[in-house]
């Protein structure tokens, strides 16, 4: 008598490439959505300085959504970035008027960075202390850091003095076009490769995805999860006020009521990106093409003329297949 043999069912390699197909897919939806918009769109469209443009739009939300990143991965969310980055111009704006354009650039910045980081060590306490949903406490934080930049501001716009912040984000001229991008660009480039070390091969990356798939099993493994919370909303502040810092750039001035709703913005680009609002799951490349997805939205529809309208239609399209999409992975998962 023949041994009997086991048949193995092909669900494993269906898997594997199921799972291949969500990791490209925000990468493919970028492709997608370029070409698109290169096709029926005007010439401009695909010219070198509109694909500036784009990167350059796209700084301010990637640079946030790297932080973004980290707290949903670990099954957290933060409302208050738009508020941190609106608080980091104003900062910026009043330190130079205090310390002059000749020493004040680079403190200026160090301080908008550590003003954001602040405030996300305050999330973190906050949610870990108190033992309060992200959602509520960052919504709070929302509104507390808002106030504060208008109170700071005295609910105005300050005006700061030129200095070599204006130009991390300021069109290159022609003398510089060997650059690429500008500053900003790629200081949002280096911060993603750290980020992305950060996640795949240091203990608080590890931690953070071990959070974000299970709190409880995470505790049982010895993590010190409310430690690395705060770790983690830290480093995302800091990332806001590297946020603001763009912003100022882009904007010359401090302005507390910039950046309403760019916490929406920030948290689609993770979204998009591949990255589940149940914890466990995102990347930061994925984020980072998220952001660019919706900036060639905006840079497509605005170049043929179509009204916002339009866009937020297609944006938000994007963000609910991305969570169907997400959705469908996980129950072919279980």
């Amino acid at each position: 008598m023949e041994p009997a043999t086991l048949d193995v069912p092909p669900a494993p390699a269906q898997s594997h490439r199921w799972r291949w197909v969500f990791r490209l897919g925000p990468i493919l939806g970028l492709a997608a959505v370029f070409l698109l918009f290169a096709v029926i769109g005007p010439e401009s469209f695909r010219s070198v300085r509109n694909l500036e443009t784009i990167a350059r739009q796209t700084t301010i939300v990637g640079m946030a959504a790297l932080g973004m990143t980290l707290i949903i991965i670990s099954g957290g969310i933060d409302l208050s970035v738009g508020s941190i980055v609106a608080l980091g111009t104003v900062v910026i704006a009043l330190a130079l008027n205090a310390m002059g354009s000749s020493l004040g650039p680079l403190a200026a910045a160090l301080l908008a960075v550590l003003v954001g980081a602040f405030c996300g060590a305050f999330n973190g306490l906050l949610i870990t202390g108190l033992r309060v949903v992200p959602f509520i406490v960052t919504l709070g934080m929302m509104l507390l850091v808002r106030g504060a930049a208008k109170g700071l501001s005295r609910e105005q716009k300050i005006d700061a003095p030129e200095t070599g912040l204006n130009e991390l984000l300021a069109s290159l001229p022609d003398t510089r076009q060997w650059m690429l991008f500008p500053v900003g660009v790629w200081l949002l480039i280096v911060m993603a490769l750290v980020m992305i070390v950060v996640l795949r091969y240091t203990r608080l990356g590890r931690h953070s995805y071990a959070i974000g798939s299970s709190e409880q099993t995470a505790r049982l493994c010895g993590i010190a999860v409310d430690r690395v919370k705060i770790y983690i909303y830290t480093i995302a502040g800091a990332f806001g006020g590297l946020a603001g810092l763009m912003q100022f750039s882009r904007l010359t001035v401090g302005d507390p009521t910039v950046a309403i709703g760019l916490e929406l913005d920030v948290i689609a680009a993770v979204v998009i990106g591949g990255g589940s609002l149940s914890g466990g799951e995102g990347s930061i490349l994925g984020s980072l093409v998220g952001a660019l997805i919706m900036s060639v939205i905006r840079s497509g529809c605005s170049q043929m003329g179509l009204a916002n309208w339009v866009q937020e239609i297609i944006t938000g399209s994007i963000i609910i297949t991305a969570v169907a999409l997400d959705r469908l992975r996980h129950r072919r998962a279980g």
